[in-house]
């Protein structure tokens, strides 16, 4: 059957209520209560927004208070000591730490870099990852807020930003790029894996892994590392939860033959950008 899907919903509100909230939460107006209520009604206000419509796949996750590019590295434990040495007790200020710096009785941080996002006006908190980072699944976000929309009454497609692009804008600050080796590709490969057994266990019919990094020209080995993220990834979702891999800012002809063999459930494609070589790949493969 044709299903109709969005890929993520604004998440700011109509009259941007989420900006105001957060703000007037740095600048003492208001509570971190006050900014989660904000948060919760914006969310649920989209969600129903886009079910009144007649989506059918509706997505989750898609909610961020700062950057999804932030979220995710939290979500994979990669939050440098400098930061978990603050010690708050909310998530949320830790997060804030991070993505603009911390002056204060607990401490004085910078935060972490911020860099373009491909080809957008946003910009993204680029991930930092050494030797002493422990990846694993630390923390419950993405389940909370599939959770969260089922209360309301609507089944929605969890959004991930994928292991691949994570990996490829992260860095070690110790040198210009990340140092990407086999201990650290099987790592955050089985939290991935992880999350989709979890998912399936929840009854979700749909995960959205975003990796638009593959729009990108690829470097030698770049294949090779996509293939051995998503080999555990797409076999801890056989059987149960269906994944589609989303695309965009850029065609991935380059490598789409080899997207349409590995075992995704469905691939997202940019018509707009990438159209005219996603079109003749499409036609060829």
């Amino acid at each position: 059957p044709l299903l109709t899907s969005v890929s993520g919903f604004p998440r700011v509100g109509r009259d941007r209520e989420l900006k105001k909230a957060i703000e007037g939460y740095w600048r003492g107006d208001r509570s971190l209560d006050e900014i989660r209520k904000t948060a919760s009604n914006l969310r649920r206000r989209h969600w129903k927004l886009q079910a009144d419509q007649g989506i059918d796949l509706i997505p989750s996750n898609d909610f961020s208070y700062y950057d999804q590019m932030l979220d995710t590295a939290i979500m994979l434990n990669a939050v440098p000591q400098r930061y978990r040495s603050l010690s708050f007790e909310n998530p949320e200020d830790t997060l804030f730490a991070i993505g603009r710096g911390y002056q204060g009785e607990r401490g004085d941080v910078t935060a972490l870099p911020m860099k373009k996002w491909f080809t957008t006006n946003y910009h993204y908190i680029v991930p930092e990852i050494d030797e002493a980072t422990d990846i694993r699944l630390a923390s419950t976000k993405p389940f909370d807020e599939f959770l969260e929309a089922r209360s309301a009454g609507i089944d929605t497609k969890p959004v991930l930003i994928g292991p691949y692009t994570f990996l490829k804008l992260a860095r070690d600050p110790r040198a210009e790029e990340l140092d990407i080796d086999r201990g650290l590709i099987n790592a955050v490969s089985a939290v991935y894996a992880t999350i989709l057994t979890r998912f399936s266990e929840l009854g979700a019919s749909w995960v959205q892994i975003d990796e638009p990094y593959l729009s990108m020209d690829k470097d030698p080995g770049d294949e090779s590392l996509f293939a051995s993220l998503y080999a555990p990834i797409l076999a801890a979702g056989r059987g149960g939860v269906k994944v589609v891999l989303n695309t965009y800012f850029g065609h991935v002809a380059d490598i789409y033959e080899r997207l349409t063999l590995m075992g995704f459930d469905g691939i997202g494609l940019d018509l707009v950008e990438g159209r005219r070589g996603n079109l003749e790949a499409v036609r060829r493969y």
